[in-house]
């Protein structure tokens, strides 16, 4: 994910789980350890948008859901996968012999952390280090076919937000950028969780 990704999704997890809507830009460029410059250009698009209101030392979010699409409609999530390969097991066995390290997303982070899946889904989508990909390779050798392993570059702050899945703001971003049929019923399902 670039740095503007994940500027937008520590505010977006700030609002959506602890109803945080106020930051300063020095403590998200403290906290990540990026320039103020990288997060004063990460808050352009959502100022020009009305997402956010900029106002002396600090900036509000006006609306969360918007800032949601808005970065839903921006991320690339294809640029982050650097492996794929096809599994002939069920989802939850995959899921099951999965690395320790690795962190879900997409379908298996929902039903992972709410214990429904709103639709059967065939893809398995997981974020991991590349140090992690020999273990990966071993466990699901590289095999012809449509492609239901999806693994995606894990960011090093990704696992700062606990319980081995996405935030669900991240989830939804992902699912989002899935052109399944599934994923509009996750999609619509997470919606209502995280928008009530």
């Amino acid at each position: 994910m670039t740095k503007k990704e994940i500027i937008w999704r520590e505010i977006l997890f700030s609002a959506l789980k602890k109803n945080k809507t106020n930051f300063t830009q020095k403590e998200l460029a403290e906290k990540y350890g990026f320039s103020l410059s990288t997060v004063f250009n990460a808050l352009k698009i959502p100022r020009s948008s009305g997402i956010i209101q900029a106002g002396g030392r600090g900036f509000n979010i006006l609306d969360s859901e918007k800032f949601l699409y808005l970065w839903a409609t921006l991320r690339k999530m294809e640029k982050d996968i650097f492996y794929k390969t096809r599994i002939e097991k069920p989802m939850r066995q995959i899921e099951g012999e999965m690395p320790p390290e690795v962190i879900f997303g997409a379908f298996s982070a929902y039903v992972k952390k709410y214990k429904d899946a709103p639709a059967d889904y065939d893809k398995v989508y997981i974020y991991a280090q590349k140090s992690r990909l020999a273990e990966i390779k071993k466990r699901f050798p590289a095999q012809k076919g449509r492609e239901n392993l999806i693994v995606l570059l894990a960011d090093p702050w990704l696992k700062a937000f606990g319980h081995g899945i996405t935030p669900d703001c991240q989830t939804f971003v992902d699912l989002w950028n899935i052109s399944d049929w599934f994923a509009k019923d996750f999609l619509e399902a997470l919606k209502q969780k995280l928008l009530k």
